[in-house]
């Protein structure tokens, strides 16, 4: 697996406001630059047959207009698409709907940057873990894009699974935790609020017991 404080400290991770027509809603953002060209960057995420290698399988039809199902996670559909710079979608999971925002820009020709937002209302789960409840899963996300893109490989399910559950994997969900935690910080949140639930996601995460 890839080396876990490297990739913590690669990813620049940001919380904003954003107002929509049904109220208030929080957008965290995710960054990382890739050795990697536009297109092939593009094609990784946005290939069907690319993107299990690094996320999860996907069905449907990834195109403007189109629904989309992750396996064992969100759908939705493609509301915008501008290759190979940008997608936007629809995220629909347990009944909820947030909105993910992809933009890919060439920092040289064999480099570009992958910036993720993903916008959601203001509510009880937001109230309990903060940014850290889709924030993790998206650092989890970002460093397997990372291990495909350097290897050319494959993950393995059972191996992933079995690695977030190690000593290293859970070192990585309280590394990404205290990210989300000084981002939360940053943006204006109280330090005790963003504190417990920064302990409550890493909990969520690993299972160990948040601090009192």
């Amino acid at each position: 697996m890839i080396d876990v404080t490297h990739q913590i400290s690669a990813v620049r991770r940001q919380v904003g406001s954003r107002v929509l027509e049904a109220g208030e809603a929080r957008v965290v953002t995710l960054s990382q630059t890739y050795d990697a060209t536009v297109e092939d960057l593009w094609d990784a995420c946005t290939n069907a047959e690319r993107i299990p290698r690094w996320f999860a399988p996907v069905s449907g039809e990834l195109r403007l207009g189109g629904r989309y199902q992750v396996e064992g996670n969100a759908g939705g559909t493609v509301e915008r698409c501008d290759p190979p710079q940008s997608f936007a979608a629809t995220w629909e999971y347990g009944g909820q709907v947030s909105w993910i925002e992809v933009r890919l820009t060439a920092v040289t020709q064999e480099t570009t940057r992958f910036e993720l937002d993903h916008i959601a209302h203001v509510d009880e789960r937001w109230e309990e873990f903060g940014p850290g409840a889709v924030g993790v899963g998206w650092d989890l996300g970002l460093m397997g894009l990372a291990t495909h893109l350097s290897s050319g490989g494959s993950l393995d399910p059972k191996e992933s699974m079995a690695w977030l559950g190690s000593e290293e994997g859970r070192r990585f969900v309280t590394l990404s935790s205290e990210g989300w935690y000084e981002a939360s910080v940053a943006a204006g949140t109280a330090e005790a609020a963003a504190r417990g639930a920064a302990d409550r996601t890493t909990a969520a995460y690993t299972g160990a017991a948040p601090a009192e």
